[in-house]
């Protein structure tokens, strides 16, 4: 099956490029030139990848990732014309894979997405041979439909904020979460917050974990990073 990629991109000169340069790859190329578009056509359809720029008419790029991200992994490469360290920073900590600047090579471009592409299919991959294996030393269970999560096999009593902090952390076990994502997922409206409110909710976290198993602590802090959680014996 064709690699599917959503191009979301203002400019027609550079869609054209990038459109010709994936193609010439095998990957199957729809092109948007506006955010709404993009993420009406991500909700519609099924795609393996997206290449995103940040200025577009309607809005910001990054806050379309930050809406992409509430709901979706698919993996995102920022195309973007500010190449400041700030913007470089923030993309990436909004749960951008990649970040290429213009001017760009096409060819580049091509090997940054095949490379992200990869390392998706080698995550996958790992993921499934997982689920087949016994699970007698995965610490945690998520019941989405109760809105609970047990730990070592006991039910944890979690403020709504606890909930989905830990709910998030354990989407993607030892990953790095920045404060601005975990209070991106987890607060209804992030401004109205302070990135502090972040440790005070891990801080309780990790009290009613400590309270059923005081020997081990799942939740590991990154000094000037973030945040990421250990979900068994094995990770």
């Amino acid at each position: 099956m064709s690699i599917r990629i959503l191009l979301v991109e203002d400019e027609p000169s550079i869609a054209e490029i990038v459109e010709f340069a994936l193609a010439s790859e095998g990957f199957q190329v729809a092109w948007r030139h506006l955010a709404g578009e993009a993420e009406a056509e991500l909700a519609a359809t099924p795609y393996d990848l997206v290449v995103l720029d940040i200025g577009l008419p309607d809005g910001s790029g990054l806050e379309l990732l930050k809406r992409i991200r509430r709901t979706s992994e698919v993996p995102v490469a920022i195309l973007s014309a500010r190449n400041a360290e700030l913007d470089r920073v923030l993309g990436l900590e909004l749960g951008a894979d990649d970040y290429v600047t213009k001017p760009f090579s096409p060819r580049e471009l091509a090997a940054r997405v095949k490379a992200i592409l990869k390392r998706t299919a080698r995550s996958s991959a790992a993921s499934q041979e997982t689920a087949g294996q016994p699970t007698e030393s995965t610490w945690f269970e998520i019941d989405e439909d109760r809105a609970t999560i047990c730990f070592r096999g006991r039910s944890l009593e979690l403020t709504r904020y606890e909930y989905f902090l830990l709910k998030t952390l354990l989407a993607r076990p030892e990953r790095v979460f920045s404060r601005a994502q975990l209070m991106d997922r987890a607060w209804p409206d992030p401004a109205a917050s302070f990135e502090r409110s972040v440790d005070t909710h891990i801080k309780a976290l990790r009290a009613k974990l400590r309270d059923i198993d005081p020997r081990v602590d799942p939740i590991r802090t990154h000094r000037g990073l973030g945040y990421s959680v250990r979900a068994s014996d094995r990770s």
